[in-house]
């Protein structure tokens, strides 16, 4: 069983007599990593599944007297896919405030159901956490680096999803399924959303332009809608965590692009299938987007994962000028540029090192990308 970093960190959140509440798109292995630790602690546990519609009227009508009658002797109470309780927010704040004694965790695949719920009732009670796919670093630990670095490729091209990780075969299939039923669940369900067609089309456009500066106007160009419908249904899709957006960094330089922004995916395989493109590398024109994507989805991972605080940019001028990513922690910047080969010719812009204190500016490349992907410190 491939073990997850999230699942140390919330270990230590525990028994502190708040919610926890954990985000992550279907399918990531929220009940998995959910079974895992209330087995290695111990715990009696509870599932209550959202989706099913008996669970959902037996927590629609509640006091602590009848929930402590639900639980039993249970410590740990699992509520999945709690989005779907219709009054989520106060049914936790009843637990932890009147059930101290019992753990509740809610998980759900769409942040803004749950977390809207669930923010106003849950204020001082509650630690948030989000699961993403299977990062390089965990598969590392799972199998060791020259296993997981051999299948590099295999990762680029069909991603990290648990399902696609650990059933060898049949990537494509299973890929487009998941692109499909299981992401856009949660966005049908909005009724916001009344035009299910407009979603692919969008997903299709951000695809093509992974790595390249996003304009909301000329995607709704492409598309046939209005740059506001357009921006509106990229958020549904950032918090349905099948995309996430990169702003600009803008704060000496007269000619920065100011409000710009890149789109990524959180995952290679989901971008690849929304193109229904698994050709090998060595056959692709987009090979420097795939390896851009890679690179960023995984540090966000890693930054997830491990707890770490920072802030995240690309950097560009009107006169072209650009840098790939930009972190800065504890107020220092860290400039990094992603190279497929090895880059070590590269310089990078004048104009950014000499108007930002820079703490480093490194090339990441196939040679050394472990470290940008793994450690909080520069390469």
């Amino acid at each position: 069983m491939i073990r997850r970093k999230l699942d140390q960190i919330i270990e230590g959140y525990l028994m502190q007599k708040k919610a926890v509440l954990l985000f992550g798109a279907r399918q990531v292995g929220k009940t998995t990593l959910l079974n895992s630790f209330s087995k290695r602690m111990g715990l009696k546990t509870i599932f209550l599944n959202g989706d099913e519609p008996d669970i959902k009227a037996l927590l629609s009508d509640y006091s602590s007297q009848k929930l402590r009658m639900i639980f039993g002797n249970s410590k740990l109470v699992v509520i999945d896919e709690a989005q779907n309780i219709g009054e989520i927010g106060t049914l936790l704040k009843v637990i932890v405030d009147y059930i101290p004694e019992i753990q509740v965790i809610a998980s759900g695949s769409s942040s803004f159901e749950l977390a809207n719920r669930a923010s106003e009732p849950l204020t001082g009670r509650k630690f948030e956490f989000v699961l993403y796919p299977l990062s390089f670093s965990e598969m590392v630990e799972h199998h060791g680096f020259v296993n997981e670095y051999s299948l590099l490729e295999n990762r680029m091209i069909y991603g990290y999803y648990p399902e696609i990780v650990s059933e060898c075969g049949k990537e494509e299939k299973r890929l487009k399924s998941l692109a499909g039923s299981y992401l856009y669940k949660d966005l049908l369900m909005l009724e916001q959303i009344k035009r299910p067609k407009l979603i692919d089309k969008i997903l299709r456009a951000l695809a093509l332009q992974v790595g390249n500066e996003v304009s909301y106007h000329e995607i709704g160009q492409l598309v046939g809608a209005d740059s506001i419908t357009v921006e509106k249904y990229i958020d549904y899709m950032e918090q349905a965590f099948i995309v996430f957006r990169l702003p600009a960094l803008s704060r000496n330089v007269r000619n920065e692009i100011k409000k710009g922004k890149k789109i990524y995916f959180f995952d290679n395989g989901i971008r690849n299938a929304v193109l229904g493109n698994f050709l090998p590398l060595n056959s692709r024109s987009d090979l420097g987007a795939l390896w851009e994507n890679f690179l960023i989805s995984e540090r966000k991972k890693f930054l997830n994962n491990e707890d770490i605080q920072a802030n995240s940019f690309f950097w560009r001028t009107t006169q072209q000028q650009e840098i790939d990513y930009i972190e800065e922690r504890n107020g220092d910047l860290y400039a990094y540029e992603f190279k497929w080969s090895d880059g070590k010719n590269h310089k990078f812009s004048e104009t950014f090192t000499k108007n930002y204190n820079v703490k480093s500016a490194e090339v990441v490349n196939r040679e050394n990308f472990y470290s940008f992907i793994h450690k909080e410190i520069n390469l």
